[in-house]
């Protein structure tokens, strides 16, 4: 038996063909979801699923240990970047990325 490694990736807020998506505020809407309120009784984005940019495109930084803890989560990420043909690329937590606070 073998165990498939899943990998950090980005999803990018460019189509496959190209064009910009939207709406402008998509990464965090996508985030929102993925979102908790935290003890101070405040939203606070997942640390597995980060809004950001990647070059000038907004993206959503996806930390692969979601598939782990909230495997429908994972699935729900994977699904709504192929379902809107957006651009993914891989992602290593030591590149240089702008992650939103």
């Amino acid at each position: 038996m073998y165990s498939l490694e899943v990998e950090n990736f980005i999803i990018v807020g460019l189509t496959t063909s190209g064009k910009q998506f939207r709406p402008s505020d998509w990464a965090e809407r996508l985030c929102g979801v993925m979102s908790a309120f935290g003890s101070e009784r405040r939203m606070a984005y997942s640390p597995y699923a980060q809004p950001g940019t990647h070059g000038n495109a907004k993206c959503v930084f996806v930390d692969a240990r979601i598939r782990d803890i909230e495997p429908m989560a994972y699935t729900f990420l994977v699904n709504f970047a192929k379902d809107n043909q957006l651009v993914v690329a891989p992602w290593s937590e030591r590149e240089t990325a702008s992650k939103s606070p």
